[in-house]
């Protein structure tokens, strides 16, 4: 009896320290370097699929294809960049993608700022989350239905041919118009978003204040809001002229005898089997998007996405 009530009151051996516990301990001593291993499996994941493919591309675009065997000759070359460069044709679809994506942007942000304005500001705070819902309700549907959508709408004798009928119009068909529009419909919510995440974080005071300052509607909204909102509208940009730089989808379904960078780069992988010129064609949005980011890292833009 007396060892039992030894046994029970004697103070029980605490284990030494295992590996485990030191590691938890010194992690949670040190939060960066928890948050190091946090990121550490998807930035490995993000170097080799993502900029290793960007690798990959630009490797392939130094080599060349063999006329007869149509076989991949991996030797060093800048024929593919001279053909680019020497080839009229080549310049001009560049350029001519660049001005599509610049269209669309534009578009989208004459659309998506009083959209996104309306949103965080005008409407009441229990109809914001429908607003943003109906934002994003077309992304839900398949990218290929919106398009084919849209392609039975520009048709002859579509709705927007049958619209425009009685003013003696008719609708644009098929070719950049088209391309123009449907890219803008297509990317607008990725406009809208970033700007009206922006726009929720601008005081009501400070509108309040322009006001009893007696600025004007439009003077407040010039002076006031666009200089706060500019770097969102930046970031809504990167999202809108990337993916119009690099879309072929919609111009194969609406763009007629319209032919873009990303039409360039599918027909050489695919008829044409020309891969090299088409890895060389590839660099050229990578090219002016790392541009493009470059200049929109000076707006504090990037911390807007």
């Amino acid at each position: 009896m007396d060892d039992d009530q030894g046994l029970t009151a004697r103070e029980p051996d605490r284990p030494a320290p295992g590996l485990r516990r030191r590691a938890a301990a010194l992690l949670h001593r040190r939060p960066r370097l928890r948050l190091s291993l946090l990121l550490s499996a998807p930035l490995a994941w993000l170097v080799v699929v993502y900029l290793g493919a960007l690798a990959a591309i630009f490797l392939t675009a130094f080599w060349t294809t063999d006329t007869f065997t149509g076989e991949v000759v991996r030797t060093f070359t800048l024929d593919n960049f001279r053909g680019l460069w020497d080839e009229p044709v080549y310049r001009t679809i560049a350029l001519r993608s660049l001005g599509v994506a610049a269209a669309v942007t534009a578009i989208d942000t004459v659309l998506g700022l009083p959209m996104a304005f309306y949103m965080a500001k005008v409407a009441r705070p229990r109809y914001r989350t429908y607003l943003v819902i109906a934002i994003l309700a077309p992304l839900w549907a398949a990218y290929l239905v919106k398009a084919y959508a849209w392609r039975v709408m520009l048709s002859e004798g579509g709705l927007i041919d049958e619209a425009l009928r009685p003013f003696g119009l008719s609708g644009p068909g098929y070719g950049l118009t088209a391309t123009v529009i449907v890219l803008a419909y297509l990317w607008l919510p990725y406009m809208i978003l970033p700007v009206y995440t922006g726009l929720e974080r601008l005081p009501d005071s400070l509108l309040d204040a322009a006001g009893d300052l007696g600025a004007r509607p439009l003077r407040t909204f010039r002076s006031v809001v666009l200089p706060l909102v500019y770097p969102s509208l930046v970031a809504g940009s990167i999202f809108t002229f990337s993916l119009s730089l690099g879309d072929y989808i919609t111009v194969k379904i609406v763009g007629g005898r319209g032919q873009l960078i990303g039409n360039v780069v599918y027909d050489n992988i695919g008829a044409a089997g020309n891969l090299p010129f088409a890895a060389a064609v590839a660099t050229v949005p990578v090219v002016v998007m790392l541009g493009y980011l470059a200049a929109a890292r000076r707006t504090g833009a990037l911390r807007e996405l």
